[in-house]
């Protein structure tokens, strides 16, 4: 009896241990072309899913097979995405509306009330702070809610 209560605790451990490190694996990129396909599964071979047609769009890889990519973006949609379609991260979506700021302080100089779901290119980032630049602004978002890059 002892044995069998002993090993379900070890299968349970380990279960619980595995989901944890593979949240850490979890990576942001972006896609690199106006029009991306995604995949139902790994492979040419599968059938497209649905196809994004926004250059910068953020997308968050849980996954990876060869040179396939498995991505959720900020909606909760998932598929297969080919790396070559991919590129290092470098914009975020809003997901609460946010105050542009003229620096990285509350205190600096308000620019422009932007609203959810606004695509911003990020600059560079710092402490809770991005720089970031829409086709209208350039300025300073906090870094809380928002989609695409992690703190």
């Amino acid at each position: 009896m002892f044995k069998i209560k002993f090993l379900i605790l070890c299968i349970v451990f380990f279960i619980i241990n595995t989901n944890l490190f593979s949240k850490e694996n979890d990576y942001f990129l972006t896609l690199k072309n106006n029009k991306v396909n995604v995949r139902y599964g790994p492979g040419f071979d599968y059938k497209i899913k649905y196809i994004y047609k926004k250059k910068n769009l953020p997308i968050l890889v849980i996954d990876k097979k060869d040179n396939f990519r498995r991505i959720i973006d900020f909606k909760k949609n998932s598929g297969w995405i080919h790396r070559s379609q991919l590129k290092k991260s470098n914009s975020l979506i809003l997901l609460n509306d946010q105050v542009l700021f003229n620096g990285p302080s509350k205190f600096s100089k308000p620019l422009a009330k932007l609203l959810k779901g606004r695509l911003l290119i990020v600059e560079k980032c710092k402490k809770n702070w991005c720089n970031v630049k829409t086709s209208d602004y350039k300025g300073w978002i906090l870094n809380e809610g928002n989609w695409g890059i992690k703190k």
